[in-house]
């Protein structure tokens, strides 16, 4: 990200910064791989480390199936009865060491705020409007954004509608590709995306009372409970380059050639052991004699997931909005029959899907077997 500013800060870093009182605020310097990554400071009102009781919950970590068979899989989030605010409403599907990936039905605000001390979050909202109040300010939601929330950030959801979210809990900090960026960290002009596409918070709303506030602290595999002794939200300004942003999904400048291209080209953000693309839609490959289709291909070193948002996804078959497909590594996979053929002549394609490519394999959680299409392995029967 680039340097961003917003509400009061001194003119010098780690100098004195007063109130109208004459009391100090606080300044926190909050960044990533010691000193070393990237990084803001922020002044608070209050002792950010200010708590009057903590304990642990409960564990978060979702249970894996056993081992199973190699299969293609394919999971209808849809039937997901499970709904609540941000946090409680979230159902595991799938995971590894890297990563946990999974839904939300979000119907109610959040009464507490929460904040991931293992990593950073990734929100891609698939249908809804609201807002996310965070300690560097509130940005906005609508369908079609990706919200990246950086590790150890407080926040709380407040939906203005129903929100369906589909959500990565990275162990890793979630950046742009690095392909992408010049030595400076600037986007380059091959970029799919540039830096005028990205929303960070809108407005710094500062709270200044006391009292006992609940901060929700996943960290270490577990929840955690810390009690505040004020309102999280109490900064009064900040700098840097840390910090939540927006990026939607229609910002997406898909690359096409006269051949069918590499899922590569559609690269939006990455983190440790894991990628996250958008197929948007876009023209199909130009060349005469082109087959728009993706050709079989074995993923190399990776698994691959699909979350289907809407359109007409041109290679599957018995897929629905909500959709989330896994195509193991180990095995070959593409195109259901037929749609290779009735891919030719086709100039374009309005699919809309997020894929995530992990460079460990991903573990199924038990109860997504619950809605599950058992026969998707054997779809490629041709009949």
């Amino acid at each position: 990200m680039y340097y961003r500013t917003m509400g009061d800060i001194p003119h010098k870093r780690h100098t004195k910064f007063k109130k109208e009182d004459g009391n100090l605020y606080r300044e926190q310097v909050m960044g990533t791989k010691g000193f070393s990554g990237t990084q803001s400071i922020l002044y608070h009102h209050y002792l950010p480390t200010e708590v009057v009781k903590s304990e642990v919950l409960s564990s978060y970590l979702p249970e894996y199936e056993e081992h199973t068979a190699l299969n293609h899989r394919h999971l209808m989030t849809t039937s997901i009865q499970k709904s609540g605010n941000a946090i409680d409403a979230r159902e595991y599907l799938l995971g590894n060491s890297d990563l946990l990936i999974g839904t939300a039905n979000v119907t109610e605000e959040m009464k507490n705020h929460y904040r991931n001390g293992d990593g950073d979050e990734l929100l891609y909202i698939h249908h809804g409007t609201g807002k996310v109040e965070t300690m560097f300010g509130t940005l906005s939601y609508r369908s079609g954004d990706y919200v990246i929330i950086p590790i150890g950030t407080i926040y709380r959801v407040v939906p203005a509608e129903d929100t369906k979210i589909l959500f990565i809990e990275s162990f890793s900090q979630i950046t742009t590709p690095r392909r992408y960026r010049n030595e400076y960290g600037q986007l380059l002009e091959h970029s799919p995306f540039c830096e005028r596409d990205f929303r960070g918070p809108e407005v710094l709303e500062t709270h200044h009372e006391k009292g006992e506030y609940k901060v929700l602290t996943k960290s270490r595999g577990y929840i955690h409970s810390h009690i505040l002794g004020h309102h999280p939200l109490d900064v009064v300004g900040w700098d840097g380059y840390l910090y939540p942003w927006v990026f939607n999904i229609e910002d997406f400048e898909p690359i096409t050639g006269r051949v069918h291209q590499p899922p590569p080209v559609h690269q939006t953000f990455e983190g440790h052991n894991f990628v996250v693309c958008s197929f948007v839609p876009r023209l199909y490959d130009y060349h005469p004699e082109a087959i728009p289709a993706p050709y079989y291909h074995s993923n190399v070193n990776s698994d691959e997931l699909l979350y289907y948002v809407e359109g007409n996804f041109m290679s599957r078959k018995g897929i629905k909005e909500g959709s989330i497909t896994l195509h193991p590594s180990g095995i070959p996979h593409g195109p259901h029959p037929g749609t290779t053929e009735a891919s030719i002549g086709k100039k374009e394609t309005l699919e809309l899907a997020v894929m995530i490519d992990t460079f460990k394999p991903l573990k199924i959680v038990k109860k997504a077997q619950e809605i599950e299409d058992k026969n998707y392995m054997f779809t490629w029967i041709e009949k």
